[in-house]
């Protein structure tokens, strides 16, 4: 029997009445994150990225589905979820330590004051946060510095699950490679489990583990789970050096290029043919993907793996058991 994982995400929808009739975001999304395990998702606007991460975080309920973690279900917000956004959201008037130590006051009512400081001064520094800047209120930060404090924050609380909303996002280029190496620096001492929105593909090759690839809205859904099969620790340096980066990054880019939209077509096709929910559930499953693994054995003359064989070969008019690969 399949061991479950540290956070179970099942059947998810999300669906909104418009005035030309009920609008589905997204249906019948299911993922599994183990603990310790940094997941991106990416997929095109509108295909209801962010709004699968705030049903994860409890800030918005699901139209269908469950979501469980730890094996308890996910409903409302808890200090067990930390949540970074793109747009920083610290306290204004106070210091950027304080902004940490509100968070880890809230999360360990019984610490002494002391102890509050030295844990959130431990975590600011993690993230390049010392020799004063910590003192400084968020107007007299750099946006980079707005959002270590956020990430800091987060971390500080030490949640069991660390959901991440495309953090980097307005950053400039050199301050977004900064803060990734110090998020990758902390995930590694903490073993953190973290769920994040991404729109950069060598951004998510960089972090991740698993990269989640959701096809295009209406009714989109994780089509793909795609392995990141690259040794850690990761230098950003160095990494495109890696056999296995670019065959990675090729699939994600062809991905988003053609097969979000073609998947999201067959689709349609699916669920118009009148197939019965399990049937359906059962041809629209993620399919599980290894770009490294493929080339590596392309190149020592090997067969690739079935999976992959299947997934690069399903014609588009294929039977309903061949969608996606299946």
């Amino acid at each position: 029997m399949t061991e479950p994982h540290f956070l179970e995400v099942k059947h998810l929808a999300k669906r909104f009445g418009t005035d030309h009739g009920e609008l589905t975001v997204f249906d019948d999304v299911s993922f599994g994150l183990d603990k310790g395990e940094f997941v991106c998702i990416i997929g095109h606007s509108g295909c209801g990225k962010s709004t699968i991460l705030n049903v994860l975080a409890g800030l918005d309920s699901p139209s269908g589905g469950e979501v469980y973690m730890a094996g308890k279900e996910v409903r409302g917000p808890s200090l067990e979820r930390g949540v970074v956004f793109q747009n920083y959201s610290l306290l204004p008037w106070r210091s950027a330590l304080s902004n940490v130590e509100f968070g880890v006051r809230a999360r360990f009512p019984g610490w002494s004051k002391s102890q509050v400081r030295e844990h959130s001064l431990q975590y600011l520094h993690m993230v390049g946060l010392k020799d004063g800047a910590e003192h400084r209120k968020p107007a007299a930060l750099s946006g980079g510095m707005r959002q270590r404090v956020s990430i800091a924050r987060a971390f500080a609380t030490q949640p069991q699950l660390l959901l991440l909303d495309e953090p980097f996002g307005a950053l400039d280029a050199l301050t977004r490679g900064t803060i990734q190496d110090e998020l990758l620096k902390i995930c590694t001492e903490t073993h953190q489990t973290v769920f994040m929105i991404t729109h950069d593909v060598d951004e998510a090759i960089l972090l991740a583990d698993r990269i989640l690839l959701m096809t295009n809205g209406p009714f989109a859904r994780v089509a793909e789970s795609v392995k990141v099969s690259i040794e850690r620790p990761r230098d950003r340096t160095t990494i495109v050096h890696d056999p296995g980066y670019y065959p990675i990054r090729t699939h994600l880019v062809d991905f988003l290029v053609s097969r979000s939209r073609e998947l999201s077509e067959r689709d349609d096709a699916v669920r118009d043919a009148g197939h019965s929910r399990e049937a359906r559930a059962q041809a629209l499953a993620p399919v599980d993907v290894d770009p490294a693994a493929e080339a590596r054995a392309r190149a020592a003359g090997e067969a690739p793996p079935e999976a992959l064989r299947t997934l690069h070969s399903t014609p588009a008019a294929a039977p309903l058991k061949a969608v996606n690969g299946r």
